[in-house]
């Protein structure tokens, strides 16, 4: 394979598999076969590290004076001002989790892990007002990122922040909540038109009894759990929920789905079904071995083929991480992270439902468009921004009890972009046209060509590159 050719496939290959690649590592991965870049991405993506914001025991201690407040009709002033501080510091906690998360993927060197990370994040699309249940999710996510799809649903569906989003908390024998049943179905694993209502009210009976306690550990609870005789899926049985999902994953049609999910989100918007079937026949065949189908995903020579290309809008988050990433940004006042992705519209631990964001060519609109376009000009020259944005999730109980309207903010984004550290990557030799076509994904067209011809300028040029509608393609 010749280096020019090699040198699009690993930029194409770390862009989606990651966020994006600096140039002289860029160069030295295009000098070696790409299987070894494949294989070096998944062998550093076994380096796991938690998040560790939120901590434990301080976080169940506030939770356990606001609930004991929390069953009182009225206050005083001074276990008004107590409540409002409790909120306080868990909304902030929140913050904490989600700005450490987004700083993880802007440094981190576990690319792959990172983004896979992000994926299951949308996919089990969870919110909790309880930070260290999402916290312990995102890890969940995380640990088992690449692992077994069959241990990571298990987990994730064992996570308190799950087991409450879904209301499994009230799912007890002979009252059954259908909520976790029916979303554990249609969004997390087999899709509609692949179950029945009778399968949901059957699976979740199964269910009943799993819960956890105020530690935040999952718990079974026999005395709720229902032990009658049920069928699912044409089976009989006395079926817990480990039997459910067992036989889910028994379905061909569960690898198909995932694999659907996988394909839209690293591959392209428009899914090319005998591609899909190629994945879910390895992921099925591999026992549902999420490395496994990475690997053939990313060694199939369609993942790198010319429609499949720079054709991907790209999320807030990938946009927000790629940036930073590339131009080596510091940010003073991190909290502006925060403004940016609810301003963008992908605030994450906070997804709009639990089917997660649309994604796709529902990341722009006409005012969203220019927003993303002025975002790369405003975070390399520290510009003035406007955050009209709702108030974040996590501040909505404190709002109400303050009753208090949102305030539009502005607010300097107080960033730092290390542009030594930057142009020092490039080769000495770099053109602007050369600058434009590492920058972009899409292949340049007339305007970027344009523009490159009438500058000479790197840093310049890389402004105003990165401020193209071509810059929001991966």
């Amino acid at each position: 394979m010749e280096k020019k050719e090699n040198f699009f496939k690993v930029k194409h290959l770390y862009n989606r598999a990651g966020f994006g690649i600096a140039y002289p590592e860029l160069e030295h991965l295009s000098r070696k076969n790409l299987h070894k870049s494949i294989k070096e991405l998944f062998s550093n993506a076994q380096k796991i590290t938690d998040l560790s914001t939120v901590d434990a025991s301080q976080t169940r201690q506030q939770l356990l004076i606001q609930a004991g407040l929390n069953g009182k009709k009225d206050f005083s002033p001074e276990e008004k001002e107590q409540r409002q501080e409790i909120i306080r510091k868990i909304s902030q906690k929140g913050r904490d989790l989600n700005i450490e998360w987004i700083q993880r993927m802007i440094s981190t060197d576990t690319p792959l892990l990172e983004k896979m990370t992000l994926f299951w994040h949308g996919h089990f699309a969870c919110r909790s007002g309880n930070p260290l249940f999402s916290q312990q999710l995102n890890n969940i996510q995380r640990k088992y990122a690449l692992g077994s799809f069959k241990t990571l649903l298990i987990e994730v569906s064992k996570s308190p922040a799950m087991l409450q989003y879904l209301n499994n908390q009230q799912n007890r024998k002979n009252h059954p909540n259908e909520n976790f049943a029916r979303e554990l179905m249609e969004l997390f694993t087999i899709g509609r038109g692949n179950y029945t209502e009778q399968d949901i009210r059957e699976s979740a009976r199964a269910f009943t009894g799993w819960t956890y306690n105020k530690d935040g550990d999952f718990e079974f609870k026999p005395y709720i759990h229902d032990t009658g005789s049920k069928i699912f899926f044409g089976k009989t049985g006395n079926f817990d929920g480990e039997a459910i999902i067992d036989i889910i994953l028994e379905k061909p049609a569960t690898a198909t789905f995932i694999c659907r999910k996988l394909y839209t989100f690293f591959v392209s918007d428009t899914p090319n079904e005998a591609h899909i079937q190629e994945l879910s026949s390895c992921f099925y065949d591999q026992q549902y071995d999420i490395a496994a189908v990475m690997k053939k995903m990313f060694e199939a020579e369609w993942f790198y083929s010319p429609e499949n290309t720079g054709n991907k809008i790209k999320s807030p988050a990938e946009l927000l991480v790629g940036l930073s990433r590339e131009f080596f940004v510091t940010y003073n006042k991190p909290q502006v992270l925060i403004q940016l992705q609810s301003s963008l519209g992908q605030y994450l631990f906070n997804p709009p439902n639990v089917a997660g964001w649309p994604g796709g060519r529902s990341w722009i609109d006409s005012s969203s468009l220019m927003l993303r376009m002025k975002i790369p000009s405003l975070v390399l020259n520290d510009g003035l921004i406007d955050f009209n944005a709702k108030a974040d999730p996590e501040e909505e109980a404190l709002l109400a009890i303050n009753r208090k309207p949102k305030i539009q903010k502005k607010s300097y984004i107080n960033a730092e972009a290390n542009w030594e550290k930057f142009l020092n990557t490039l080769p000495k030799n770099c053109s602007t046209a050369d600058l434009a076509a590492f920058l972009l994904q899409p292949l340049p067209g007339s305007k970027i060509k344009s523009l490159t011809t009438n500058s000479s300028d790197l840093k310049k040029t890389a402004i105003e590159i990165t401020s193209t509608p071509e810059y929001q393609l991966c």
